[in-house]
């Protein structure tokens, strides 16, 4: 694998983007890239002093489209655009969404269609290359014409202005720019356009919810897993023959993971020929629901890379005498999708819920609530009762957000996606599933260790005990909330996944292992 990578000429993946945001790779402009980028430079040039008329270049914005600026004011017309524009409000954005943003950005503009120099574009990757992130207020994008205020506030700083991370601080612009001698540039025709019209807000909040809802998938598999073997529930329901009749690929896919890791169990063998004929649709149809989120989740991967080589400015600048006005900076293709996520990760909640709900019942030989003296001790009673509460406010998160669009800009800009929204939303259900994986799989750890002396398969046993290394057995009433941050901590921080996939290849198991649901 190779540490450098080309903006504007090599193709650019979730797992590539998060490297460069990582510094496991440094993102360069080749030979090839600079050549494309300063033929749109000069073509923008030559659009000025011929004075032909494209929106943005020599004209107003939005509903000013049809006011012509001079020559002599298309600069200042650029960096007016920044500072205008720049009107978002509420949290800082996440420091690693600001910097994705800002390599999604070169990515777009160095296919040299923007009519940017490159000046503007080596600005923008020392920031990336230095950590030296802007401050971008959370809220304001209506997903159309591009993020506007976010990409505003991102690209302050080239001009001076606005605020960049330093450390965990906030810090004026001009203070850093001044401490290291570093002058604020001068933007040129069309440069502040090109900065602020596209989709990397959503498309930053997309790469991050492609890698997060893909780890929440892989837990939900072992977690689903783990809860099966402690209700003692069959493995019947996994055979690779039955998923074939129905085959799409999210299903096949779960119920070849779950077959695996229930493979040769003791606790499986146990009851094998036990006469309970079907267990609940939370085990028995795990294939069926977390693989729909699974079918869910490879349609936003394959838009998010279609967006992540795309360019969404606004004109797209062919030659001097060929522009285009259009709509690629138009959010709705990544809105609708990760709307869709926002529905497929609350149902692997919703399913995990009712795992729960089931091992506290004292059904199959558990004991109620999962503690030996439940009575003067509650137990695992009320950890479900969280699980009821997240699973809750995810169906109110689950709205659409893309299905609602208020007209701007005096009615030029009359359909927007409000695509920023579902990419925020979406993330918040995903804070909201990796606590329910969390509770359930305190529950179903506890679950195994009625099970004893038998023992599960390898990858499962790996997982209970790297989660008893840090929550111990309970056997009486504690508070359940360290527990529950203990191992929402191992989820959220990869020890999980990296215990599971480890003991995978140690044992050779072919678990997780389809390239189709990889990330590069």
């Amino acid at each position: 694998m190779s540490n450098s990578f080309n903006y504007g000429t090599d193709r650019l993946t979730v797992g590539i983007c998060l490297d460069l945001a990582r510094k496991k790779r440094r993102g360069v402009i080749g030979a090839d890239a600079a050549k494309h980028i300063g033929a749109s430079q000069k073509a923008v040039q030559e659009i000025v002093h011929k004075q032909i008329p494209v929106y943005g270049i020599n004209t107003g914005f939005g509903p000013l489209c049809d006011t012509h600026i001079s020559e002599a004011d298309t600069a200042l017309l650029q960096s007016n655009i920044l500072k205008s524009h720049s009107v978002g409000v509420g949290k800082p954005t996440p420091k690693e969404i600001a910097k994705l943003m800002l390599i999604t950005k070169v990515q777009a503009l160095a296919q040299g269609y923007s009519g940017v120099r490159m000046e503007i574009l080596e600005r923008i990757i020392w920031h990336i290359d230095n950590d030296l992130i802007p401050v971008v207020p959370e809220k304001g994008s209506v997903g159309a014409s591009g993020d506007l205020a976010p990409l505003a506030h991102l690209f302050l700083p080239l001009i001076g202005l606005g605020e960049i991370w330093v450390m965990e601080n906030k810090v004026p612009a001009s203070t850093v720019l001044k401490s290291i001698n570093i002058p604020p540039l001068e933007l040129g025709p069309k440069e502040g356009l090109a900065l602020i019209n596209g989709t990397q807000f959503i498309l930053a909040f997309a790469v991050k919810a492609v890698e997060r809802l893909g780890n929440a998938l892989e837990i939900a598999d072992l977690s689903g897993a783990m809860s099966l073997e402690g209700l003692m529930g069959s493995s019947k329901p996994f055979d690779p023959r039955l998923h074939q009749l129905r085959p799409y690929k999210g299903n096949i896919h779960v119920a070849q993971n779950l077959f695996t890791l229930l493979d040769k169990s003791e606790i499986r063998n146990s009851h094998v020929d036990c006469d309970r004929v079907q267990d609940p649709y939370s085990l028995r149809c795990m294939p069926q629901v977390h693989g729909a989120s699974r079918n869910a989740w490879l349609h936003l991967k394959e838009l998010t890379e279609i967006e992540l080589n795309s360019v969404t400015d606004n004109p797209i600048i062919f030659d001097a005498d060929d522009t285009i006005s259009g709509g690629n900076f138009h959010g709705q293709p990544l809105a609708m999708a990760l709307d869709y996520a926002a529905v497929a990760a609350a149902e692997l909640g919703n399913i995990a819920d009712r795992r729960c709900y089931l091992m506290s019942e004292g059904r199959y030989g558990l004991p109620k609530l999962l503690v030996p003296n439940a009575g003067l001790n509650s137990g695992l009673m009320i950890p479900q009762y969280t699980t009821a509460a997240l699973v809750t406010e995810n169906k109110t998160l689950c709205f659409p957000a893309s299905a609602d669009s208020v007209p701007t800009s005096l009615g030029q800009e009359d359909h927007v996606s409000m695509g920023s929204i579902s990419s925020r939303k979406l993330h918040m259900v995903l804070e909201n599933i990796e606590f329910i994986q969390a509770i359930e799989l305190l529950y179903a750890s506890q679950a195994i260790d009625f099970r004893r002396p038998l023992k599960s398969t390898p990858v499962i046993e790996a997982c209970h005990s790297l989660i008893r290394e840090h929550v111990p057995f309970i056997d009486h009433d504690r508070v359940f909330a360290d527990d529950i941050n203990q191992i929402h901590g191992l989820l959220t921080s990869g020890a999980f996944l990296s215990k599971a996939h480890e003991t995978a290849i140690s044992h050779q198991l072919n678990l997780f292992n389809n390239d189709e649901f990889g990330i590069y």
